[in-house]
């Protein structure tokens, strides 16, 4: 078995059109007034065409679209794309399509022509249950418009999830405690909790800058928001599987998981990232970001990839680490070992164990929660062999490369010589 069958196989479409773009985010998204959506469904079916050709025979077993706002996509693009995905895939029989939306009024009367078109899943933008916080997040629907989206999407889908920033301004703990419990008891079965970052080159994030953004909670309060977070979804029955997101059994978002289980995805449309195993490597793939500029390479080229980078061993069993340490079921250690050809620090390992930071179970590395609060400064700590390992083998290649140059100017050196001399030799 492949080591990306462990994760499974997934198709992301990014749709990168907004109605307004939010002062916080910094994905790829861009607001404009019209969208041949005509074209940018031929040039999809084109760039799907050609990741076909490099999957060829695989089981499709998630479809995303993400944005952006693919609920501005009309149904009938949407239904195009998973019917071109169907003619060149297999679509495995429990198939996960999901599509993130907004939840503004004119969006959710869509509700029912994205369910006819193949969508079973929708993933809603709410972020908050409070109208003056949602205007302060740039978003464009109020709270009674969410609940009613909401309702719409329940009565259409099987599975429905949404989304909440919390550590916004002037947001108490006891504030965030009373949302939290609200969202929870509107019969969601999916939850993607996020703290509020501030983003370089977002509004947020220059208003941050100037000292202009008011209200935003200091660390301790944001980690004691977290716990919080922990607690009132395990007593909904909705524990967290990963960093931010909280299901009750079986309502898993699969796309997610295949990205954090290290499986592989094709990323389709503007700035879309994938990972595909090819010819026994792994090739990180990369689109054009601009969305015109993207359009126009797919119509000249048939593809809008710009980059495919063959991932050494040492580094995919780091991306798999920073992925799958996210998870409640953690790195399984062994699959780690058969990718990097080194085991993890034992020292290291036993260090953060006694700092309350991780667990071993079955073979897998957990992190607890007090270690999830801090997880990038845990993964930096577990990879610093890693670090050192890849800077000894860059010295080797270095050193050896070194010694090959010197053999190579001595031998040089030997025959410029030898011909030197034998010219000298001859007689006049």
């Amino acid at each position: 078995m492949d080591d990306w069958e462990n994760g499974g196989f997934g198709i992301y479409i990014h749709w990168p059109f907004c109605a307004a773009k939010c002062p916080y985010c910094d994905f790829n998204s861009h607001v404009r007034k019209s969208v041949d959506q005509s074209r940018w469904l031929s040039a999809i079916r084109l760039e799907l065409k050609n990741n076909a050709i490099r999957t060829k025979g695989r089981t499709v077993n998630t479809i995303f679209f993400g944005g952006g706002t693919p609920s501005l996509m009309e149904p009938e693009t949407v239904a195009g794309i998973i019917k071109e995905i169907a003619k060149l895939w297999v679509l495995a029989l429990d198939i996960e399509i999901s599509l993130e939306a907004n939840p503004t009024s004119v969006e959710a009367q869509k509700f029912s022509d994205f369910r006819k078109a193949g969508i079973n899943r929708i993933s809603m933008g709410i972020q908050s249950l409070r109208n003056d916080d949602l205007k302060a997040l740039g978003r464009m629907h109020s709270v009674n418009e969410a609940r009613k989206a909401f309702d719409i999407a329940k009565d259409n889908f099987e599975r429905v999830s949404f989304d909440l920033i919390y550590a916004r301004q002037g947001q108490s703990k006891f504030d965030w405690e009373i949302e939290l419990k609200e969202a929870s008891s509107m019969a969601v079965d999916h939850l993607s909790l996020y703290q509020l970052t501030i983003e370089d080159g977002t509004r947020f994030g220059d208003l941050y800058e100037r000292g202009n953004l008011k209200g935003m909670p200091n660390d301790s309060l944001a980690a004691d928001m977290y716990d919080i977070t922990q607690e009132v979804t395990l007593q909904n029955d909705m524990p967290a599987y990963e960093i931010s997101n909280h299901a009750i059994e079986g309502a898993e978002s699969r796309h997610n998981l295949i990205y954090w289980r290290y499986g592989d995805y094709i990323g389709v449309g503007p700035g879309a990232h994938g990972r595909i195993s090819e010819n026994g490597n792994k090739i990180a793939t990369t689109t054009i970001e601009n969305p015109e500029n993207w359009l126009r390479g797919v119509e000249l080229n048939g593809t809008s990839t710009i980059d495919d980078e063959v991932i050494n061993h040492i580094d995919q069993a780091s991306e798999y680490l920073m992925m799958s340490l996210r998870l409640i079921e953690g790195v399984d250690m062994e699959r780690y070992k058969k990718i990097s050809g080194v085991a993890l620090d034992n020292k290291l390992i036993d260090k953060n164990i006694e700092n309350g930071l991780i667990t071993v179970i079955n073979n897998n590395l957990i992190a607890t929660q007090r270690g999830r609060i801090i997880l990038n400064t845990l993964i930096k700590d577990l990879l610093i062999c890693v670090v050192i390992l890849k800077a000894v083998r860059r010295w080797r290649q270095e050193i050896i490369g070194n010694l090959f140059l010197r053999i190579d100017f001595l031998l040089g050196a030997i025959i410029f010589y030898k011909k030197l001399f034998l010219l000298l030799a001859q007689p006049d």
